[in-house]
């Protein structure tokens, strides 16, 4: 579990910074693809989002109680981070070129709109509502089911508002349909489903006692299916793998997941978990240590790297050449030094966070 949320880490800066410099007729070149589909789909967020509900169970803190408390901590750290990575870069990038369409126009959704780190908070607070009023666990697998194939059937929805696509995605997949902005990230009937699986196995993985034989035994199936299933999405274009007939409309088929492909994202996790336990047995203790450190400091580094790839992005380079587009040999490069700034500071804030 710990390589499953390194992998995702460590990517972070080169997922979000080929997003940002990449133009749109060349995000599905090689490259571009590997960071923002591969990795930034079914090993990213997909990933994080099952062991986070597997993890559950490791927690000391696993009560109900313990749930709705973290959960509402997570829902308003979204929206800090939100000021943090967009309020803040937008707001310096605006002094600088006076750019109103560019930094002021998309505000209100960079602010208020919904995240990975809203709907963490969302699964929680429910996952611990539906615990504490004993919910047995088969009602609550069907209560997810029906909620992402609920989420299926209304995505892409416009309400005409602004104001009402960004409250309301939070809950259920709003866009804005003039082509502007994606208006919910992660909405909880699509994604529920997703850390509710993880929490499952979770359950059941913690009382394994043989853990070799458990993976060897469970994973290759769900690993292969499930990436043969995302190579047909991909050649017959559907599901997260729909290109339709713009980027937005590209983004929201993966943001506002359909329910086979949410079941896809949990098998393919529960294989990747498998194959990782199988790696680690390979690698030497040096390695092993930088995956256990960028694991634990998981939350650190995504803070961080955030604002830098929003501020070296959007405002520096925009500032300086009147556009954030790169080639991509240098946004890679970019991108590992956004990496070898973050990962340090990560590790210094983990270490004054421990002193306090």
């Amino acid at each position: 579990m710990d390589l499953a949320r390194a992998l995702p880490v460590f990517c972070l800066p080169f997922v979000h910074t080929v997003i940002e410099c990449t133009p749109v007729e060349r995000i599905y070149d090689p490259i571009p693809f590997f960071f923002n589909i591969v990795i930034g789909q079914p090993l990213g967020a997909p990933m994080f989002l099952f062991v986070m509900g597997a993890c559950i169970h490791y927690s000391k803190k696993n009560l109900p109680t313990d749930m709705m408390r973290r959960g509402r901590l997570l829902f308003f750290a979204g929206f800090l981070l939100n000021i943090w990575r967009f309020f803040i870069p937008y707001m310096t990038g605006y002094a600088i070129t006076k750019n109103a369409d560019k930094f002021i126009t998309p505000l209100p959704y960079r602010v208020f709109g919904n995240d990975v780190l809203q709907f963490a908070g969302l699964f929680f607070l429910l996952l611990g509502l539906l615990l504490h009023f004993k919910i047995p666990e088969k009602w609550i697998a069907g209560l997810a089911l029906v909620m992402s194939v609920a989420g299926s059937l209304i995505r892409h929805f416009d309400t005409g508002s602004t104001a009402l696509n960004i409250a309301l995605g939070h809950v259920i997949g709003t866009e804005d349909t003039a082509g502007l902005y994606v208006m919910s990230d992660f909405p909880l009937l699509n994604w529920f489903i997703v850390p509710l699986c993880g929490y499952f196995f979770g359950k059941i993985l913690i009382k394994v006692e043989d853990k070799g034989a458990f993976y060897a035994r469970i994973s290759p199936i769900p690993l292969v299916a499930s990436t043969a299933f995302f190579i047909i999405e991909y050649f017959y274009g559907f599901g997260q793998m729909d290109s339709g007939r713009t980027l937005l409309y590209s983004e929201n088929c993966y943001y506002h997941a359909l329910w086979y492909d949410a079941l896809a994202y949990a098998a393919f996790a529960v294989g990747v978990l498998g194959l990782n336990f199988l790696i680690l047995k390979h690698i030497s203790r040096r390695l092993h240590a930088f995956i256990i450190s960028l694991s634990k400091n998981i939350t650190h580094v995504y803070i961080i790297h955030w604002f830098l790839v929003v501020m070296s992005t959007n405002v520096v380079l925009y500032a300086i050449r009147g556009t954030q587009e790169l080639s991509t040999g240098p946004t890679l490069l970019l991108s590992l030094l956004i990496f070898l700034i973050t990962y340090p500071l990560a590790l210094l804030w983990g270490r004054k966070s421990k002193k306090g």
